[in-house]
């Protein structure tokens, strides 16, 4: 297993959210939650297809969307985050190492989220989502329309957020990790991402969850 050689402040510890941080996919449950019909199902089949990018397939999904603020915070207060989570971000700003979250989820869910669980000092890079009565509009400031068709380019917003020397940890599980998980210098996979890694031989260390990457830090910067 690699372990971090450099000093601590000279690395930064990128997550994904829905299935890393969360322990579900929030974005799927939102949409199969308030889409006002099953327009939804047609967009994720074309996508996972490989017919149609992420983006097109959300920015249909989130505008087929009927809920309130209301509604939709009170299913978000369900949700679920691994954890470790708190643990390994409390850890990590101990040691002055920064860390961000790259998502292909939206703003205001991430927000809400890490809100309701007293998470703070992370930043966020995501869609952006507003939202009008029960209407709901997404927006994409990170898309990249030279790299593939994410909603959120990660690769790219890494890439833009490592200083020249600095070591990136990226830890995530989907198919919107693909993209990133040939620039991360320090790659934890499972899921889709792990399999994908497998085939492509792409180094990786596998995790089940954030206690095993935790394990991780704490073994290599003690």
């Amino acid at each position: 297993m690699e372990k971090i050689k450099e000093f601590p402040n000279k690395h930064i510890v990128f997550f994904d959210f829905d299935n890393t941080i969360t322990t579900k996919d929030v974005l799927d449950g939102v949409i199969e939650r308030f889409s006002k019909d099953d327009g939804w199902l047609r967009l994720e089949e074309k996508w996972k297809a490989g017919r149609i990018g992420s983006k097109e397939c959300l920015e249909g999904q989130i505008k087929g969307l009927r809920a309130t603020r209301k509604k939709l915070d009170d299913h978000l207060q369900t949700v679920k985050i691994d954890p470790h989570f708190k643990r390994l971000i409390e850890f990590l700003n101990s040691k002055n190492i920064k860390t961000m979250i790259l998502s292909d989820n939206f703003d205001y869910i991430l927000k809400r989220i890490l809100k309701n669980n007293k998470i703070n000092r992370v930043k966020i890079y995501a869609n952006k989502l507003s939202m009008s009565n029960d209407r709901v509009k997404p927006s994409f400031p990170y898309s990249n329309a030279d790299c593939g068709d994410c909603g959120h380019c990660k690769n790219t917003t890494l890439l833009k957020n490592v200083a020249e020397g600095a070591t990136s940890v990226y830890i995530g599980d989907g198919m919107s990790d693909v993209c990133v998980s040939k620039s991360a210098d320090i790659l934890f996979a499972k899921g889709y991402l792990k399999r994908h890694c497998e085939d492509k031989d792409i180094a990786h260390i596998p995790f089940k969850g954030l206690k095993d990457v935790y394990a991780y830090f704490k073994r290599s910067l003690l």
